[in-house]
C-alpha cells in the first residue's frame, strides 16, 4: 500500500532552498517512505505521538504517519 506524500508549506520552502544534491537525496527517501513509512534505520522520536525520523544524507527528515497519508513537517 503506498502513502500518499504531502509536504507542509514550510517543508516545501525549506526543501527548495537546499542544494540540489541535498534535494535529491531527501527526494529519494522521501520516495521510499511514501511505499514502507516505518523502514529500518527510522526513529519514533520519545515524547512526542507517531512522530518519526529518518536521515537522507546530512538531513533529518521528521515526518507523521497518518492513516494513508504521510506529512513532512
Amino acid at each position: 500500500m503506498a502513502y500518499r506524500l504531502e509536504l507542509k508549506p514550510s517543508a516545501a520552502k525549506s526543501l527548495s532552498k537546499l542544494p540540489r544534491v541535498a534535494q535529491r537525496a531527501i527526494a529519494e527517501a522521501l520516495e521510499g517512505l511514501s511505499e514502507n513509512p516505518r523502514p529500518h534505520g527510522v526513529t519514533k522520536l520519545t515524547g512526542e505521538d507517531n512522530l518519526y525520523r529518518v536521515r537522507a544524507g546530512d538531513y533529518r527528515v521528521v515526518y507523521t504517519i497518518q492513516d494513508n497519508i504521510l506529512l513532512v513537517l
